[in-house]
């Protein structure tokens, strides 16, 4: 595979220092105040970091681990592992020790970068199942001075190390470095397990690089972008904005002090560029949303009518599109009244283009943010696939699609209407999987993805669900539960829900609640609750729920092709559900396979008609009725 100029991240590195060597390549903000570190100075450090670990033992095919927060000192740490020709191999950094044991395993790890004491102590606890590792590095020293395991030794300690070996290796070094290749392997990714356990994703420097350059040339970034790292560094989507790309573009990145002062950090970094699942979409909705209920009165009101004017022309004046002298004007006033302090307050005041992804996203939510001048457009790929693959461009924001192919991708749709992918980006293998890589990856390099999706006559790639989410009700009709739960998650109450039909007469829902929204709620409405569980059973929740239930029915009936897809009985979860209790993954997708065998009961309940059942804890749920309406073209003939 071709690229133009350097082949490897390293390199890429080298060639920032020369030719931007003074500006700001990454961004960190430490005890209230913002450090720098210039492109002259990472790769100054990158470099002491490799002579040391060459020293350690770390070469060519090496796998070497990354568990921490987006921190300068841990892409610093990966680049050097890639200057040697090692594999970085980025885990999430809230994850269980049970759950990074097996791929530590499965890689073979002989060193490990881990942050702080925390991640120490994980390491720790399964060294003896891990006999490969040689070597764990850490940051933040806090709580570890006492600790004696040969093993261990500080980013400090280990930096000094390499800028004394500086003087006699750096020849070698170089030479190192210059024998990469942009076919050696990169990263190994580890997915996030949605469906079964998670697989090793090998990429190579090449296929990630094409993929940045294609995405870097669809929105026109520069080196004077800013970027914001702030999600899970094990998650391939953070790692190409805040690693891949500024290695490709040369922008700066910025590492918020901690999810507490995020927006806060935000606002002072003013990105312009940003990544945001439709999770965190979710989650900012619902603090506005609580925030304008707290105001009442005038503020209330106003914020009413601005976003009434916004949800009809934000989204058209955004996209360059013609709107009435009139509307213009208003949507001026109303944006140094509220569109304005709304985007400041969610830290994106300079976002130029913002991009969501790792997983479907409902159109309202979309056009939310979009009506509020914020450049949102949704972005569609997987690890497999080095994560570009369709893209929404810059007057082509259609709600519902997620964009045409980016430059390079071929795309396919299967009789089943699986999507596949052929493309520069992809992966190479599944690591130590042949018959799995076999499977997913055809001989003539069409990657099967397991979305069920379809394009339209304006090019325009549709995703479905995932394909084996996608069923059917016993009247034929078609069961998309993603569609469907999404849709429903639009507004502050609810949290999350998982879907059911499939082989069914009829769909029914479990509903995890947003506690906080929903307990602020129920303080203005004078209900007295102990805890999320005493909340969840109260009747008034209920209530609140059924009636966010009956507006997504009413629209549901007034589409023909989803009149059948109405919800009509639903239960809601006496606790929120948490990747710790392995119900979600670390990306927070829903895990259905392990959902349905926990709640199995409530659904069997649902189906039978039952009031309530009893859970194996004791638990009691309530079943309720849903209200549904009968579909649109009965209501006009009758």
């Amino acid at each position: 595979m071709a690229t133009e100029g350097p082949d490897t991240f390293p390199k890429l590195l080298l060639h920032h220092s020369r030719q931007r060597g003074g500006q700001a390549a990454i961004r960190e903000k430490n005890r209230g105040i913002w450090h720098t570190w210039t492109w002259a100075a990472l790769a100054g450090e990158v470099a002491a970091l490799a002579g040391a670990l060459s020293a350690r033992g770390v070469q060519r095919g090496s796998y070497v681990a990354l568990i921490g927060d987006n921190r300068p000192r841990l892409y610093a740490a990966m680049c050097a592992a890639q200057w040697l020709g090692a594999v970085a191999v980025p885990l999430y950094q809230d994850a269980a020790a049970g759950e990074i044991l097996s791929p530590l395993q499965r890689a073979g790890v002989t060193h490990v970068f881990a942050e702080n004491q925390e991640q120490v102590d994980k390491l720790l606890d399964i060294l003896p199942q891990c006999p490969a590792i040689q070597c764990i590095v850490y940051d933040e020293d806090r709580g570890l001075r006492h600790y004696r395991q040969p093993q261990l030794v500080s980013y400090a300690a280990l930096l000094a190390q390499g800028r004394e070996l500086a003087a006699t290796n750096s020849d070698a070094l170089q030479a190192e470095m210059q024998r990469g290749s942009g076919e050696d392997v990169a990263f190994l990714f580890f997915t996030s397990g949605t469906t079964g356990p998670s697989k090793g994703v090998v990429l190579s420097h090449a296929a990630l690089i094409d993929r940045a350059r294609a995405a870097a040339a669809a929105e026109g970034l520069n080196d004077k972008d800013v970027a914001t790292a702030y999600l899970p560094p094990g998650w391939i989507g953070q790692n190409l904005f805040s690693y891949v790309q500024p290695m490709v573009v040369g922008y700066c990145v910025c590492c918020p002090e901690s999810s507490d002062t995020m927006l806060a950090d935000m606002r002072e970094a003013g990105p312009t560029y940003l990544l945001v699942p439709p999770r965190v979409l979710e989650v900012l909705l619902s603090q506005i949303s609580m925030r304008i209920e707290d105001t009442g009165g005038f503020n209330q009101t106003l914020y009413r009518r601005a976003m009434a004017l916004a949800r009809r022309v934000g989204p058209r004046i955004l996209a360059g599109e013609d709107v009435s002298l009139a509307d213009r004007i208003a949507y001026k006033v109303f944006d140094l009244l509220i569109y304005g302090p709304l985007r400041d307050v969610l830290g994106m005041s300079r976002v130029r283009v913002a991009l969501t992804a790792g997983d479907a996203i409902d159109p309202e939510l979309l056009m939310f943010f979009r009506s509020l001048g914020i450049n949102l457009k949704q972005l569609y790929g997987s690890t497999e696939t080095g994560f570009f693959v369709a893209m929404q461009r810059d007057g082509q924001v259609r709600p519902g699609t997620v964009g045409t192919a980016v430059d390079g991708v071929e795309l396919k749709i299967t009789d089943r209407r699986e999507i596949l992918v052929r493309s520069p980006g992809l992966f190479r293998e599944y690591h130590g999987d042949p018959h799995t890589t076999a499977k997913a990856r055809s001989e003539d390099g069409w990657f099967h993805t397991g979305d069920a999706g379809y394009l339209g006559d304006d090019g325009h790639l549709r995703i479905i669900d995932r394909l084996m989410s996608v069923g059917a009700l016993n009247d034929g009709s078609l069961h998309a539960p993603k569609l469907l739960e999404n849709r429903l998650k639009f507004g502050p109450s609810i949290r999350e829900a998982v879907a059911y039909g499939d082989g069914r007469d009829m769909v029914c829902i479990l509903v995890d609640i947003d506690a906080a929204s929903v307990g602020r709620w129920a303080d203005k409405q004078s209900i007295s609750y102990m805890g999320q569980a005493d909340l969840a059973s109260r009747e008034e929740v209920y209530g609140l729920v059924a009636d966010r239930i009956a507006e997504l029915n009413a629209e549901l009936a007034a589409d023909p092709a989803l009149a059948t897809s109405q919800i009509h009985r639903f239960a809601i979860l006496h606790k929120a559900l948490d990747a710790d209790d392995g119900v979600l993954t670390r990306t927070g997708k829903l895990r259905r396979g392990i959902i349905a065998e926990r709640y199995a009961v409530v659904v069997d309940g649902m189906y039978a008609g039952r009031a309530s059942v009893q859970l194996e804890d004791g638990t009691e749920l309530k079943i309720r009725d849903a209200k549904t309406f009968a579909p649109a073209p009965a209501r006009k003939a009758a």
